[in-house]
């Protein structure tokens, strides 16, 4: 395996990984709100912070998705060369 080819195989692992938490963490969420009726504003003040927590934590694995996935696509694009 060549070392292009090496960092590609680690960076799909790493994306991978973070589609993985993002997904975990989602779900994790939409358990929380369904503990509320499916409502944040029907949470106490303390499961509203673990709420809001949580959610900042999604928006910024989500963002990472996004940065791989585009430098995934730069790379696939133009590894061969062309």
């Amino acid at each position: 395996m060549s070392e292009s080819q090496g960092d590609m195989h680690s960076m799909m692992q790493q994306y991978r990984e973070i589609v993985g938490s993002y997904e975990k963490l989602d779900h994790e969420i939409d358990a929380l709100l369904m503990n509320y009726g499916g409502a944040s504003e029907n949470m106490p003040a303390p499961e509203l912070a673990k709420y809001r927590r949580m959610a900042l934590q999604r928006d910024s694995l989500y963002n990472e998705m996004r940065a791989m996935e585009q430098i995934l696509l730069n790379d696939n694009e133009f590894g061969d060369g062309t």
